[in-house]
């Protein structure tokens, strides 16, 4: 967010600007064979800040979540239609280069799912493919920055030839993190990364993600609608493939406008 000043009957008057969206989500519907899973669907989501997906089971945030990196293409009965820009590209053109796209827009998944590697080839094995290292010297500057930007690195420097597999579930998730990191994407999303973690290491990857803030743009979806409160600047309420009401998390939280909003935030539905 940008501050502007405007120069009004001689008095400063500080403006705050948002700047263009990063992801720009338009008329989206999502449909597996005959069923629509997403209804005309518009966001808007910001550089630099975490965007949480709410709602209850089924109502659309995960199949939405997957669409801004197309992981929905591996689904042979599902059919996106719309239009979803990255950085003002159109990311469903025929001419977009699939694997390329998922290096700009990450994905860390509900369950950590650390390669059968060492940690370090687990945080190498993209950069490689994507040609962005070249050099031992490169691997181990790429595996030292990851991990540190995932808090990881004070805890496995000294193990970094041993399997990923082998560390505790949070560690996992940092991992898969850092992992994500490391192909120098735009954005970060994340399907519910905490949801098989305990209360500690989820308390360690919310700190994270308001660190990684800093750098990347993340999305996150959540069933947790604390979680969404605690780690996000906008939230965005689904409800049966419906996006119900888009804010501010503040504003979502204490006063949403929408009624089918304020009922979920209650408990009333869900």
């Amino acid at each position: 967010m940008n501050i502007q000043t405007n120069i009004e009957g001689g008095v400063a008057v500080n403006q705050s600007v948002e700047s263009a969206p990063i992801v720009k989500v338009r008329n989206a519907q999502v449909f597996y064979g005959d069923k629509q899973a997403i209804i005309d669907v518009d966001v808007d989501i910001r550089e630099n800040e975490v965007t949480a997906f709410i709602g209850p089971s089924g109502c659309g945030k995960s199949t939405l979540l997957r669409c801004l990196n197309r992981m929905n293409d591996v689904i042979p009965i599902c059919r996106v239609e719309g239009s979803i820009k990255l950085a003002g590209q159109e990311i469903y053109a025929p001419e977009v280069d699939v694997v390329a796209l998922r290096q700009k827009v990450g994905m860390v998944f509900q369950k950590p799912n650390p390669f059968p590697k060492s940690i370090f080839d687990n945080i190498v094995y993209g950069p490689k493919i994507h040609g962005l290292v070249k050099t031992k010297s490169d691997m181990e500057e790429v595996v030292e920055t990851s991990l540190k930007r995932a808090g990881l690195w004070e805890e496995v420097k000294d193990r970094l030839d041993q399997p990923g597999t082998g560390l505790s579930g949070g560690q996992q998730q940092r991992l898969c993190i850092a992992r994500a990191i490391a192909v120098q994407p735009k954005v970060i999303l994340m399907d519910e990364p905490c949801s098989a973690l305990d209360p500690i290491a989820t308390a360690t990857v919310e700190t994270l993600i308001d660190e990684l803030r800093e750098k990347y743009t993340i999305v996150i979806v959540t069933h947790s609608m604390q979680q969404a409160a605690r780690v996000s600047q906008k939230t965005a309420f689904f409800h049966l493939g419906e996006l119900v009401e888009f804010d501010t998390t503040e504003q979502i939280f204490a006063a949403p406008k929408e009624e089918r909003t304020q009922n979920y935030i209650t408990g009333r539905i869900g």
